[in-house]
């Protein structure tokens, strides 16, 4: 599995300290892939915790009830956004950490289903590390359902929750694999994806919604951030630079 991963033994962490705006972070990822395809930059982490929003898959876009779940969003503080990926909506906010990994690579599509696999792992690994009881898989009833989410289990009630989505774009010459780990204050995820799914006609169980601290109280996004790095250096040595090197 390990031409899937960070193949580079370099990766370079960019912490981005405060959100451009729900759509320009969006398109300053794929930005940055255009940039690693074209040879500008090297593999890449870029870690930010974003601003409210709602990234809808393009197919719910074509649901009647689009434009009443955009207006829910909206009701409820969130932006509502159309990602170029597939998938459902997905919410995330500050208590979410995202995590844009982007890599130049020849071979970009080759590598594309493996991939999931391989990040799904890596960050199961990561919340292992700060006491979740972590697995990859999907869920019964989960929002933005797919085969790769990484869900933790309550211990007590043995009730599995989806507390990372990940969505990958893949060009000739890179890939950016997009992840988000909901952390912190789930309860507004949970409200305005339960409004958004109610207009686009979705069915889906809310309680599939949560974040890391409803499962282990007290962590919080900068120790998830701590692990993530922790575990990513066991795959590939990490060197950092600014934000502010990246012209954004």
């Amino acid at each position: 599995m390990h031409h899937a991963g960070p193949g580079p033994r370099t990766l370079t962490v960019v912490r981005q300290e405060a959100s451009l705006g729900a759509a320009r972070d969006l398109e300053f990822g794929l930005e940055l892939l255009a940039k690693a395809k074209a040879g500008n930059i090297g593999p890449m982490l870029r870690l930010y915790r974003p601003a409210p929003t709602v990234a809808f898959g393009q197919r719910d876009t074509r649901l009647p009830g689009f434009e009443a779940a955009a207006q829910a969003c909206r009701d409820n503080g969130f932006e509502p956004l159309v990602r170029r990926a597939g998938g459902r909506a997905a919410a995330y906010h500050q208590g979410t950490l995202v995590v844009d990994h982007i890599e130049p690579d020849a071979d970009a599509i080759a590598g594309s289903k493996s991939r999931f696999g391989y990040f799904g792992e890596l960050f199961a690994e990561a919340l292992r590390s700060v006491g979740v009881h972590a697995a990859v898989g999907e869920i019964p009833g989960e929002y933005c359902p797919g085969e790769y989410s990484v869900h933790g289990t309550d211990r007590t009630a043995g009730s599995r929750i989806k507390l990372v989505g990940t969505a990958q774009r893949v060009v000739a010459g890179g890939w950016l694999f997009s992840s988000v780990i909901v952390v912190e204050n789930s309860a507004p995820i949970r409200k305005v994806l339960t409004d958004s799914y109610a207009a686009l006609g979705l069915e889906w169980d809310p309680a599939t919604a949560g974040a890391v601290n409803d499962l282990v109280p007290g962590v919080d996004v900068a120790a998830v951030e701590d692990a993530l790095l922790a575990t990513y250096a066991g795959h590939a040595t990490l060197t950092s630079a600014a934000f502010s090197s990246l012209g954004a």
